[in-house]
């Protein structure tokens, strides 16, 4: 059961915890895919006291960096989970912890499916987001990522090595429809998604539950010492993984009973109310 904070027992405000890892888009961002002044103040404050903040992201690594940054990751040594778990980043030394990729003929047997079941499809290259075909949706990736579109004519022609993730695209109500077939059919896959229009497709056993927990057994730090704070589905192992687990408020309707608590939402600083509470209370 989700308790509001004002109802919260003082089991989760006495617990010193010493890792925030948090969601970016739709969590820590703003709509406009800014970090407000509260939330950064926050985390800076955060890590002064010597809480790794961690950012874990279905986002390529290269469109995460500006936020490290911004909350100055690499001055106090901490790190980024990119691709929805794949990869794993030291900030300090831009050092990759971390990697695992889709194989070629997983990339070309996900790009088959997508094909019969009427869903676009992207991946990731040197030369920026790979398709066959535009979309709105894909037009949101681009968007968020700041990477160039790669559209070719034949996209299993063009990946000819592994790739770190895939994601498939499509109306949300559809999208549903396909990641449940995609569920059955694949189990040799990861398999989640990050927005309603995102259906995001990594290796075995990839998600950001299993990075945190790498991350945390390198760093010495316990299961219920971390804080995991999203909104989506890609977020729930992690939520569901971290002794705190917290939905912003604009969490996915369907998920809102998987989580310890639920704060205000992305735009009404709910990192920040996080932080407020559990960590300088």
């Amino acid at each position: 059961m989700i308790l509001n904070l004002e109802e919260q027992s003082s089991s989760f405000t006495t617990q010193p915890y010493k890792m925030l890892v948090l969601d970016l888009d739709d969590t820590l961002l703003r709509d406009d895919y800014t970090i407000s002044t509260r939330n950064r103040e926050s985390l800076l404050e955060a890590q002064n006291l010597g809480i790794k903040v961690v950012l874990a992201s279905g986002r390529p690594t290269s469109a995460m960096l500006q936020f490290a940054d911004e909350l100055n990751l690499a001055h106090f040594d901490s790190y980024m989970i990119s691709f929805n778990g794949a990869v794993i980043t030291s900030m300090k030394n831009k050092e990759i912890l971390f990697e695992s990729s889709l194989t070629q003929e997983e990339v070309h047997s996900l790009h088959d499916f997508s094909v019969d079941n009427n869903v676009h499809i992207i991946t990731y290259t040197n030369k920026g987001v790979v398709s066959e075909t535009e979309s709105e949706y894909i037009d949101v990736e681009l968007k968020l990522t700041g990477i160039p579109h790669h559209k070719v004519p034949c996209f299993k022609s063009e990946i000819v090595s592994s790739a770190v993730k895939c994601i498939m695209l499509e109306h949300p109500d559809y999208l549903k429809t396909v990641e449940k077939k995609l569920k059955e059919e694949r189990t040799d896959l990861s398999v989640a998604r990050s927005k309603p229009f995102f259906l995001e497709v990594m290796p075995h056993g990839i998600d950001k539950a299993k990075s945190i927990e790498f991350l945390a057994n390198k760093l010495g730090i316990e299961q219920h010492e971390v804080i995991a704070v999203g909104n989506a589905g890609n977020d729930l192992s992690m939520v569901q993984y971290a002794g705190l687990g917290i939905w912003v408020d604009n969490v996915c309707p369907e998920l809102r009973h998987e989580a310890d608590f639920i704060v205000a939402s992305n735009v009404d600083d709910g990192v920040a109310e996080v932080v407020e509470r559990f960590i300088l209370n």
